[in-house]
């Protein structure tokens, strides 16, 4: 069963650095980036940047409160 992003935590310049998952489980951003590539991570995905550089983001669905930079920290 796929996961989902329930908080996350942010470096000094305010970037998101690592997620909580649903089991509990903390992984470090480009693990969650591979984890939505492959479907093991629900209502998030990936794109590439003007920066060239790959992105992960919410699903768009009108929601706020559960864009990724919204979430609860930890």
């Amino acid at each position: 069963m796929a996961k989902t992003i329930t908080a996350v935590r942010k470096n000094n310049e305010g970037d998101i650095v690592e997620l909580q998952l649903s089991s509990g489980e903390v992984v470090d951003y480009k693990q969650a980036q591979q984890m939505a590539k492959t479907g093991d991570i629900e209502h998030v995905n990936v794109f590439t940047g003007r920066d060239g550089e790959e992105h992960l983001r919410s699903d768009a669905d009108g929601i706020k409160e559960n864009n990724l930079d919204n979430l609860p920290t930890f």
